[in-house]
C-alpha cells in the first residue's frame, strides 16, 4: 500500500472505531531530542546498562538515594540536559489534537518525560512513572516535585506515611496495580489500537495490542521499523510519528468536512 493511501487507511480506520487508543514509546522522546536507550546511539548502548536492581538498592537505604538522586537534578549529564530541553513535537501535537476530536479515547505511555500533557493529552496512563512527579510506594499517591512540601529525607507521604520516591519506575520495582488495570481496562474496552514509536515487544506494553487483536480489534502502526504487530495492521506506516500522526489528523479533517449534513 502506498504512503498516501496507508495515511487514508489509518484516518479512516481510527474514526471508524468507538474506542481507540494508542501505545507510544521511545520514538516520540526522540523526535523531541530525547536519546533511546537501546540501539544506535543509545545511552545504554555507549555507557553500559544501569543495574537491574534499582528498586531494591532504594529499598535497601532510600536515604542515600534521595541523596544521589536531588543531586542528580541539577547535574549536566546528557540524559538530564535532553529531558531538561525536551519540548513536545508535532506526533504529541496530534496525538492531543486526536484527543480534543474525540477520536482518541486514551493513551497508554511508556516514556517518562510528560510530553504528552505538556502538548494537552488529558487521558493518559503512564506505566513507567512521570519524572515530574513523586509517588508514595504504600498508597500510590502522587504529587508533582513542585507542589509536594520536603522535610526529611527520605520523605514520608502525608496520607499513609509510606515511603515517598520518584514516579518513575526503576529496575526491579512492580509497576503500580493501577496503572496496569487502567491498561488492561482500556485495552478490553478498545476496538482499535494505534502503535507509535514503539517495537511494542516488550511486555507489559506489549500485551495491550495482543489484548485488541485477539478481541478482534484493528490495529494501526507508525513506527520507523517493523514491529511484532506489523502483518497485523491495517495500515502499517513507516515514518516518525512527527511527520505521520499530523497528516493522519487532517485527513481526518479532510473527511468530516466532506461528511453529507454538515
Amino acid at each position: 500500500m502506498r504512503p498516501r493511501a496507508q495515511i487514508t487507511t489509518a484516518a479512516t480506520t481510527l474514526t471508524n472505531a468507538t474506542h481507540m487508543i494508542a501505545l507510544t514509546g521511545a520514538g516520540m522522546s526522540v523526535e523531541s531530542g530525547i536519546p533511546p536507550f537501546r540501539g544506535a546511539g543509545g545511552l545504554w548502548t555507549k555507557h553500559g546498562e544501569p543495574p537491574m536492581d534499582g528498586y531494591q538498592r532504594f529499598m535497601a537505604d532510600p536515604a542515600a538515594h534521595w541523596r544521589n538522586m536531588l543531586a542528580r537534578r541539577d547535574s549536566d549529564d546528557e540524559f538530564t540536559r535532553a529531558l531538561n530541553a525536551a519540548k513536545p513535537n508535532a506526533g504529541h501535537l496530534a496525538m492531543a489534537e486526536l484527543e480534543r476530536m474525540g477520536v482518541l479515547k486514551h493513551t497508554i505511555c511508556q516514556n517518562i518525560d510528560n510530553l504528552h500533557f505538556e502538548a494537552g493529552s488529558m487521558s493518559v496512563t503512564e506505566i513507567h512513572g512521570n519524572r515530574t512527579k513523586l509517588r508514595c510506594v504504600e498508597c500510590t499517591a502522587r504529587w508533582p516535585w513542585a507542589e509536594f512540601t520536603m522535610t526529611d529525607i527520605p520523605p514520608a507521604c502525608p496520607h499513609c506515611g509510606g515511603m515517598v520516591k520518584s514516579d518513575t519506575v526503576m529496575f526491579g520495582e512492580p509497576i503500580p496495580r493501577q496503572f496496569l488495570a487502567e491498561c488492561q481496562a482500556q485495552a478490553e474496552r478498545a476496538d482499535c489500537i494505534m502503535i507509535v514509536g514503539t517495537s511494542a515487544s516488550v511486555t507489559p506494553a506489549a500485551w495491550f495490542p495482543e489484548i485488541v487483536l485477539e478481541r478482534g480489534g484493528t490495529l494501526i502502526e507508525i513506527n520507523t521499523e517493523p514491529t511484532p504487530f506489523s502483518s497485523h495492521c491495517a495500515a502499517s506506516i513507516r515514518a516518525p510519528s512527527g511527520e505521520a500522526l499530523p497528516l493522519i489528523v487532517d485527513e481526518i479533517h479532510r473527511m468530516q468536512r466532506l461528511e453529507p449534513g454538515d
